[in-house]
């Protein structure tokens, strides 16, 4: 028979398989209490440390109201060179391209034929001249007769209008030498007005004919002065004191050249549309500008430079300053506290490297300028230490000791 002790060992070896670890376990849950209690509270996160910008306080001032638009060159005269006769285009005496002055020779025409008609029409006028004397001579034979009543009346009178008749045909000979004499002079063609040549439109040997298509041999370019053509939008208008420029207006014209340089000569207004062009909208205007060295040639592209007056109370910016969104443009300002706070603004145009603001700064106002990807609404800023100059070496002292 089993003893008691055989028969209990089994159930505490269970017991002890499941009471210990949950023991263990318990334990080990109270030390951690036990731990958070007597813990000390979490420290509070630390403030960022200020962002370095450069800043710029800001003060009204006036600028002047500035428009910078594209124009084209031209002429202040263009000239059409046509033939007026017809014949075969003999003598080109200019090169193309070349400056020419006011009278010089640039074409040739075949002149025989017009020398040939001349010479008729002086025919024309000796017999006309003949019939003249021949009428005059018979009229002075018939005047006593027709006194004496030897002839009659009738005959007489008819002497007096052959007389009348050959000295209007003199009239006509004269006219005919006078056409025939220009028409020659047309065959040497030369230089309405001093200019630049164009391309010459035949070639020795063409037919010239007095037709519009072929009559035109060249054209020529006056370049001193020249003419600047450009247009100001409604919107650039509406920006002027009066709402439209005229002749009348005080405005500076400048230009500059393809290359960005600065035209050394100053231009005035000539010319100034009345009404707004309906399909542009915009003001149809027109500058001259003395050309004494020829560096403006018809056709080429300028940029006009307009000032109008100035505007009040304006604010300029740097342009990195200015962040540009999709609700409009804006700038951070630096409020009591050392902090970057975000100030939507109005701007106007650039003057050199700022931008003009309308609205949305006030007097004494600290614009941030720079490192504004690291700039925030909120976030501290503090001013950064101005860039110096990098240090030049001393020159080397020189002479005998």
């Amino acid at each position: 028979m089993p003893s008691f002790g055989n028969a209990v060992m089994p159930f505490l070896r269970l017991l002890c398989w499941y009471v210990v670890p949950w023991s263990a376990a318990l334990f080990a849950a109270g030390l951690l209490v036990a731990c958070g209690r007597d813990a000390a509270p979490a420290a509070p996160a630390a403030e960022p440390a200020p962002i370095p910008v450069h800043m710029l306080t800001v003060e009204p001032r006036k600028v002047p109201i500035r428009f910078d638009v594209v124009g084209q060159v031209e002429g202040s005269k263009q000239v059409e060179v046509r033939a007026r006769v017809a014949g075969i285009l003999q003598k080109q005496f200019y090169n193309e391209g070349d400056a020419v002055k006011e009278g010089a020779p640039l074409f040739e025409i075949d002149r025989a034929p017009y020398e040939i008609a001349l010479a008729q029409a002086r025919a024309q006028l000796a017999q006309a001249t003949a019939q003249v004397d021949q009428a005059r001579r018979e009229e002075a034979r018939l005047k006593p007769l027709v006194e004496d009543r030897a002839v009659s009346r009738k005959e007489y009178d008819d002497a007096t209008s052959s007389r009348q008749l050959a000295e209007a045909a003199i009239q006509q000979a004269n006219a005919s030498i006078r056409q025939a004499e220009l028409n020659l002079s047309y065959t040497h063609v030369t230089a309405p007005l001093g200019g630049i040549s164009g391309r010459a439109e035949h070639s020795i040997g063409t037919l010239i004919t007095t037709d519009a298509n072929g009559s035109l041999l060249t054209t020529i370019n006056q370049v001193t002065p020249v003419w600047v053509r450009f247009s100001l939008a409604e919107a650039d208008l509406a920006k002027l004191p009066e709402g439209r420029l005229n002749r009348a207006t005080p405005v500076g014209m400048e230009l500059l050249l393809p290359d960005g340089s600065p035209y050394p000569l100053k231009g005035r207004l000539n010319f100034a549309a009345t009404a707004i062009d309906t399909r542009l909208g915009t003001q149809q205007l027109r500058a001259e500008f003395d050309n004494p060295r020829e560096l403006l040639l018809p056709g080429q592209f300028v940029t006009v430079r307009i000032t109008a007056g100035e505007r009040d109370k304006v604010f300029l910016v740097p342009q990195a300053a200015v962040v540009q969104t999709e609700k409009g443009n804006l700038v951070f300002t630096v409020d009591a506290a050392g902090k970057a706070q975000s100030r939507p603004v109005t701007t106007g145009d650039w003057i050199g490297k700022d931008w003009t603001i309308l609205s949305g700064l006030n007097a004494g106002d600290k614009v941030v300028v720079d490192n504004l990807l690291k700039v925030q609404p909120g976030a501290p800023v503090t001013e950064a230490p101005a860039a110096t100059p990098p240090a030049t070496a001393a020159p080397a002292a020189s002479g005998n000791k």
